[in-house]
Formats: C-alpha cells, sequence, structure tokens
C-alpha cells in the first residue's frame, strides 16, 4: 500500500527537487542569508528521510566537545511536538519542558549528555534565546543540514551505508515519492560526512557517491551496545541475561528493521513484536494493546528503544506489573583522534 502511495506521488518529486534546488540556488548566490551566532555552531544533518544516526551523533559530539572543555547545548526542531515556537528544555539542571511539548529525541539527547538544550522552528531565534538562558559556548544543532539560516562552523552530514548499497530507484527520487530531501550533490556544501554503517560490516562505497565525495573528509562510525536498562529506574543490566528468552518488542521509530536487527545480533527473539509509526506518542489505549500482548504471548519482558522509552516512562503505573527496558546503543567513529583533529581545527 506504501510503495502504491509513493509510486502515485512521483509526478510531485521532480518539483520537490526544482524547489529544494532553489532555495539552495538562493543562498549560494547571496540572496538569502546566512546569520551569525555568538557561539561555534556543529549542524548534523542528512540528505534523506529517516534513520541515518543523527540522534547518537548528537550526543556523541555533545559529550565529546564536554571532554574538550567547552560548554556546548544542543538545539533541535522538536519534530513530532505538540507545541510551537522556543521551548527552553534543560537549562543545565532543570527541565522545563515535558516530552510532549518538546520531542522525544531532544528529552532522548538530554538523558545522555546534560547540557542545556531547547528547541524551536527557527533555528536562529532557538540559538539566540539558548545562548541567553545557558551558559553555552557552542550549539549542536539537530538536523539542520537543510536549515541554512544559521551560520555554522562545520555542517556535518550522515549517510547510512545500507542506503548507499541498496537503495531502490524510487528510494533514489526527491519527496515525496523518494526518500531525498534535497540532491546529493549538496553534499559539495558539507564539511565532513560521516558514513554510519551501524551494525553492519564496513563495505566499499559505489563509485558513483565516492566521485560526490571526492575531496571531502570521510569518517566511518559503527553503534555499539552499551546494554539494557529498566524504563522505570534505569537500572543497568547485560545484554547476555537477556539472550533467548521470550520478550515483547515494541518500537515507534523510523526503519525499525535495524533496532529489529540489533536484537536479533545478540541472541534476542524478536518474533513477538508490536510496531508503531516513528515518533508514536503513546496513549493509553496504546499501552493497553502492550499489555494485552504480553500477557497473551506469555512474554518474559517489553523490550524498546530508548526513544520510545522516553515516552512509556509517562505510563510508569499502567506498567507497573511489567518489566519494561530499553536499549542503549553509542557511535562509535572509526578514527576518532583524527576527527577531533578535524573538529578542533574548525571550531577553534
Amino acid at each position: 500500500m506504501l510503495k502504491l502511495l509513493r509510486i502515485l506521488l512521483l509526478p510531485f518529486s521532480p518539483l520537490f527537487g526544482v524547489v529544494a534546488r532553489f532555495r539552495n540556488l538562493l543562498y549560494d548566490k547571496g540572496i538569502l542569508k546566512n546569520v551569525d551566532v555568538p557561539v561555534k555552531v556543529i549542524s548534523v544533518g542528512n540528505v534523506t528521510v529517516g534513520g541515518t544516526g543523527k540522534t547518537p551523533t548528537v550526543i556523541y559530539l555533545a559529550n565529546l566537545l564536554k571532554r574538550l572543555g567547552m560548554k556546548p547545548g544542543i538545539l533541535s526542531r522538536g519534530y513530532g511536538r505538540k507545541s510551537k515556537g522556543f521551548k527552553l528544555v534543560f537549562d543545565g539542571s532543570v527541565f522545563n519542558c515535558d516530552v510532549g511539548n518538546c520531542g522525544d529525541e531532544i528529552i532522548l539527547e538530554v538523558h545522555n549528555t546534560k547540557v542545556p538544550a531547547a528547541v524551536c522552528e527557527d533555528r536562529v531565534e532557538g540559538a539566540l534565546k539558548l545562548i541567553e538562558a545557558a551558559e553555552i559556548d557552542a550549539i549542536v544543532l539537530d538536523d539542520a543540514f537543510q536549515h541554512r539560516r544559521i551560520r555554522r562552523n562545520l555542517d556535518i552530514v550522515l549517510l547510512d551505508q545500507d542506503f548507499l548499497l541498496n537503495a531502490s530507484p524510487l528510494d533514489k527520487l526527491p519527496l515525496p515519492s523518494g526518500l531525498f530531501r534535497e540532491s546529493i550533490s549538496s553534499l559539495k556544501r558539507a564539511d565532513a560526512i560521516i558514513i554510519n554503517r551501524k551494525f553492519s560490516v564496513e563495505k566499499k562505497i559505489p563509485e558513483n557517491v565516492r566521485k560526490i565525495l571526492a575531496g571531502k573528509k570521510v569518517f566511518y562510525a559503527h553503534y555499539e551496545i552499551e546494554g539494557l536498562f529498566d524504563v522505570k529506574d534505569y537500572k543497568y543490566f547485560p545484554v547476555e541475561e537477556f539472550t533467548g528468552q521470550k520478550s515483547l518488542v515494541v518500537a515507534g521509530i523510523a526503519k525499525p528493521e535495524s533496532f529489529l536487527s540489533t536484537l536479533k545480533s545478540v541472541g534476542i527473539d524478536v518474533t513477538n513484536r508490536l510496531i508503531f509509526k516513528d515518533h508514536k506518542f503513546y496513549k493509553n489505549k496504546d499501552v493497553q494493546k502492550i499489555r494485552k500482548q504480553f500477557y497473551e504471548t506469555n512474554a518474559y519482558s517489553v523490550i524498546t528503544t530508548e526513544k520510545d522509552a522516553v515516552k512509556l516512562i509517562n505510563f510508569s503505573k499502567e506498567l507497573d506489573d511489567i518489566d519494561i527496558y530499553f536499549i542503549r546503543i553509542k557511535l562509535v567513529l572509526k578514527d576518532e583522534n583524527e576527527f577531533v583533529e578535524f573538529l578542533q581545527l574548525n571550531i577553534n
């Protein structure tokens, strides 16, 4: 059904591509202006929709900047939130916004970095207000490659290795039929490319993509599992404790296949599962659906993603009699020392 819808939308993809190229041309020619803000700015983004690893990369960068002695903050659009405008999520010590009003990704990023964070559709407005609200000297922009109005010191673009190798002809078209937010040729304005192989082995990139990346700093990254954590109290458990157990897997993310493959790679049975749409905001009826399938299948536990966990925690009372855990992954760069040198060169 979804593929049929994408085919029906084919006539609109060329129009989307033209609009994206025209907008970029306006910035390239200086007709649309970039705006400076008084801190260092690092943008993390992509040229396709969903599932390249922006959130783990934002977390990695914010923690890296802290290790380098800087005071970073994170600014996101707050995709899927119920509010609009600027919202200060975390001032460095106190949460000021719940997941419904600021989005799941920014809450996840704060939990893993403990740095000031905010959401705002207008990245310039958001940056200036975050700088005013918190003591920071750098901002990591989440999903901002297309948001060109704010000038940045470093533009990092993520590419999914699996997509580069296995994308279908339909996938390679612009939105809404394809998955491209703008042409892959737009990578020419990126300062660095991170090719994320996730949990797969590193493979040779196609020649046509290598030509586009010629002259760019290209880094390779993958995921590692840190363990499983209780959604209610964040208690840590090693993955081995769940190997072979019959659990109910719950996910509401882009490309859930990657999450399922991750679980299978460590011996967790994913046969029993409930898959929801990306950025799913759970309601009581969804929780009851989870409870019903958990008990009907005699599952040992519920295993979910960390992004889902920050929303399911709101139903701790309803899930009090169910053991529910999230799996935490981290991004690992293949040549971290080289990346650190490159980062310092661009922000100092």
